[in-house]
């Protein structure tokens, strides 16, 4: 069983630009938490890392790292593997905040929460987009049938990403391209909006860049609740747009640019029947909202917002849209 601790022990492993531009500065930012051991298997990258965010213990041995003294791991590696890291690290008893997606199959993520759940660790994925200020309110009003019975969630997330010599250009330590990446994101949003997916399909392929995954891929999807739902994402547009559109019966929800730079500006719109529309502009650093609640969720002993089984329904619908697009 992973110990608690008044103020959490974290430990990292992958040192890719997101852990060093974003991960670890949000984590120096938490009161409760505190950075003390690095994994890489470049060692001279896992030393820098570490030297400059003021570690303890930099390692390219997994099993001497999960050795070293922390109660948390982040896993910003590869995707191809966090299969291998979780396990190890669940064994080891350690709480485990994964990347997203959280394997490379479904088959695999299922096993990784099996051996979580029998280690007594907790679970989560990197779904920042789900702690954004202005997603937790349009919930709420959902929650509160402020908006109707819901009719429809749209979602689009394009951005312009070409092909380098990043391990998300190759498919098998990726699983894929811009679906994996980003359209994962819209499809977890579409799960903690909307509620369970019965069905799911679309169109994913390379419109733009030719590479070994695909740089677009657009989705709709059937709600338990009779509701549908609508995502487009991409790696192809220069001049990309990111919003989500929830409709209900009695009125809608619009959220403008919730996908940031650090602290970028979002916009929220709320269009009710019979009620003046209200604006609400927010800004907000979605990473360390997210590290933060896994932060209290450990500590207060309780489930975390990103569950081990949501990532797992994510791979689910993955692997189902994919399926269908051959």
């Amino acid at each position: 069983m992973a110990k608690r601790a008044i103020r959490l022990q974290w430990g990292v492993a992958g040192c890719g630009r997101y852990t060093e531009k974003t991960f670890l500065p949000g984590l120096k930012t938490l009161k409760k938490s505190e950075f003390v051991s690095i994994y890489s298997s470049d060692i001279k990258r896992a030393k820098q890392l570490n030297n400059q965010f003021s570690g303890k213990y930099a390692f390219d041995d997994f099993k001497k790292f999960l050795a070293s003294d922390f109660d948390a791991l982040y896993i910003g590696s590869k995707n191809s593997d966090h299969y291998w890291q979780v396990i190890e690290a669940a064994k080891a008893g350690k709480h485990i905040l994964c990347e997203k997606p959280l394997a490379i199959t479904a088959k695999q993520a299922k096993e990784m929460v099996d051996v979580c759940k029998k280690h007594g660790v907790k679970l989560s994925s990197n779904y920042v987009m789900r702690v954004h200020p202005l997603i937790q309110k349009s919930k709420e009003l959902i929650n509160k049938d402020v908006i109707g019975k819901l009719v429809n969630i749209s979602a689009t997330f394009n951005t312009n990403y070409a092909p380098n010599d990043n391990f998300r250009f190759n498919k098998k330590l990726s699983g894929g391209g811009a679906l994996r990446d980003i359209g994962t994101h819209m499809i977890d949003l579409m799960l903690y909006l909307g509620g369970d997916i019965t069905s799911i399909k679309g169109f994913m392929g390379n419109q733009i860049y030719k590479s070994d995954v695909d740089d677009h891929a657009a989705g709709v999807v059937q709600f338990d609740s009779g509701a549908n739902g609508y995502f487009n994402v991409s790696f192809n547009a220069r001049k990309g747009f990111n919003r989500i559109d929830i409709l209900g019966h009695n009125g809608g929800i619009s959220i403008e640019n919730f996908i940031a730079r650090e602290k970028g500006l979002g916009k929220l719109v709320i269009n009710i029947d019979r009620e003046m529309k209200k604006t609400f502009r927010r800004r907000a650093a979605k990473v360390p909202y997210l590290t933060y609640e896994f932060q209290n969720a450990i500590l207060e002993n309780r489930e975390p917002l990103v569950t081990g089984m949501d990532a797992l329904r994510n791979m689910e619908l993955i692997e189902e849209f994919e399926k269908q697009c051959r």
